[in-house]
């Protein structure tokens, strides 16, 4: 019998937050109450969300990140490490509270999002050379915007000089952002992320396609759009990749891209093909939107590989 293939590792470094949701019949135009929601309160922060997807895809992981020395932070850190993630690094401070997420999700699962990013912003340089050790392990090292731009960077920078492949989620899109392109294998922008960075319209797949090329003459080696129900497109040195989206019910979007980066990042950590890995990106972030709340809606594995087998 052959050995088991060893299981992928995935080094996140990024934000945690406490989610506060309202799901709500619809979205409150500027100024407008809309009453009559539930309320459910889970932890979030793309970073957070991207390693508990990627554990429950199969992944070992480990987390860098910088919470609040406060009751929010403790129970962050307990549940990621409930989950089997190594969260040696995550650090917490006095300096300010634990990130706080805000989001209203309506009767069609969009929704509205503003963040406290608290200790988020306090994930220093320092804090993350203290974690060198996890990125010389790391087959992938996966980060977004969430956090300050110098850590990004040089963590970025530092993964790429130990081999690992780099994956960033450009979410939300800051000034400065373009700097990164050089240090980044695979840029994972949504339209309006990607219009924002490369300065193209992008209202369809032509127009991603033509903001996936600008970008990658900027430096990145693969760009991935999503696109929604569209699916998402991939551009690479060798040519354009696109996968069509999985139809489900969708209950709640939030999440959902940090669903599609964690299946992405475990696909190329496993060494799959360009397609069948944004295949099996697309089918994670399909299902994230099927149930309410972000770690909550995150699937497993064997629930992935149903959907990918029609089963």
């Amino acid at each position: 019998m052959p050995p088991l293939a060893a299981a992928p590792r995935i080094l996140v470094v990024g934000s945690a937050n406490v989610d506060f949701t309202v799901a709500a019949a619809r979205l409150p135009r500027a100024g407008e109450t809309v009453s009559g929601g539930t309320l459910l309160v889970n932890h979030g922060g793309k970073g957070a969300n991207q390693a508990v997807a990627a554990r429950r895809l199969g992944a070992e992981v480990r987390f860098v990140a910088c919470v609040g020395d406060d009751a929010s932070g403790r129970g962050i850190r307990d549940a990621l490490e409930s989950e089997g993630i190594g969260v040696a690094g995550v650090s917490a401070t006095r300096e300010a509270a634990t990130g706080t997420a805000l989001i209203v999700v309506d009767g069609e699962g969009r929704n509205q999002i503003a963040v406290a990013p608290g200790a988020n912003w306090r994930l220093s340089v320092e804090m993350a050379r203290g974690r060198a050790d996890d990125l010389a392990w790391a087959d992938v090292v996966m980060c977004q915007l969430e956090t300050p731009l110098e850590t990004v960077a040089w963590v970025l920078d530092e993964a790429r000089r130990r081999g690992a492949v780099t994956v960033l989620n450009p979410a939300p899109v800051r000034d400065g952002a373009l700097e990164l392109c050089r240090l980044v294998d695979y840029l994972t922008p949504n339209e309006g992320e990607a219009e924002r960075l490369s300065g193209i319209p992008v209202s369809d797949p032509t127009g991603a396609a033509a903001a996936a090329r600008a970008l990658r003459e900027r430096g990145v080696g693969t760009v991935v759009v999503t696109l929604g129900a569209a699916g998402a497109l991939a551009c690479a040195a060798d040519g354009d990749v696109r996968v069509s989206a999985f139809e489900v019910d969708v209950i709640d979007t939030t999440g959902a891209g940090d669903a599609f980066n964690a299946g992405l990042a475990v696909a190329l950590a496993e060494k799959r093909p360009l397609g069948a890995a944004l295949r099996f990106a697309a089918a994670t972030g399909a299902l994230a939107c099927t149930r309410r709340g972000a770690q909550p809606a995150l699937p497993r594995r064997t629930e992935v590989e149903r959907l990918l087998s029609g089963r």
